[in-house]
């Protein structure tokens, strides 16, 4: 495996996930310099919403950040997954341990899901579970086509944009558990917030949340 990886390694240069320099490992998630230099939050950079009670980042969606979950979501690198999900893991293990009994994720429609080939938000969900030493179920589909987030336009425009887009898988697997909803960006946390209300509604006892990256305030 060690002749194989440094094969691997002379073969396809490994760059880091966030500025794409050159990182001297396939293993190594990414460079020293964005280790130190990243936009972390503090604390999690915790957010309240409507529905979910906390939401936690370990990164602000700006610079470097922001053009990786870009290449991430629309450009194929579902690659970057696994380091993303490190980053959520840890973020998760410092300010939610103990406050949920099931991880799952923000789900994509049907339609989304067969025009970009993967759902990044269950990738990012099985990845972190993973490090958690977990498991990801799935406890929501979206069943309505709606304009992207991105495009919608104000916090009460998005919000109407997917009011109802989502529905309960099983509700006997949801009923009274405090469940993890893991997703890739929150801004306004619109999305957030109506899987939540979904959940709720469904025999949820309380949901947090978790992101990879949020919009500074």
């Amino acid at each position: 495996m060690g002749v194989f990886s440094t094969m691997l390694d002379l073969l396809f240069p490994p760059r880091c996930v966030f500025c794409r320099s050159f990182v001297k490992s396939h293993a190594a998630p990414f460079c020293e310099k964005c280790r130190t230099s990243l936009p972390y939050t503090s604390g999690g950079g915790a957010q309240k919403g409507d529905f979910f009670s906390v939401c936690v980042s370990p990164l602000y969606y700006e610079g470097d950040v922001r053009e990786s979950m870009l290449r991430y979501k629309f450009k194929g690198a579902t690659g970057y997954a696994k380091v993303y999900g490190g980053l959520l893991a840890d973020c998760i293990r410092e300010n939610l341990a103990g406050r949920y009994d099931l991880i799952s994720w923000v789900p994509l429609s049907r339609g989304r899901l067969k025009e970009r080939g993967y759902d990044q938000s269950m990738l990012l969900a099985m990845a972190a579970a993973l490090e958690l030493e977990d498991v990801a179920v799935s406890a929501l589909e979206k069943t309505v086509e709606a304009t992207r987030q991105s495009m919608a336009g104000s916090a009460e425009k998005r919000r109407a944009n997917i009011s109802g887009a989502y529905h309960a898988v099983d509700t006997e697997l949801i009923a009274d558990k405090r469940i993890l909803l893991i997703d890739d960006i929150v801004t306004t946390g619109a999305t957030l917030s109506e899987c939540a209300r979904t959940l709720r509604a469904a025999g949820a006892r309380e949901v947090v949340c978790a992101a990879v990256c949020r919009a500074r305030d």
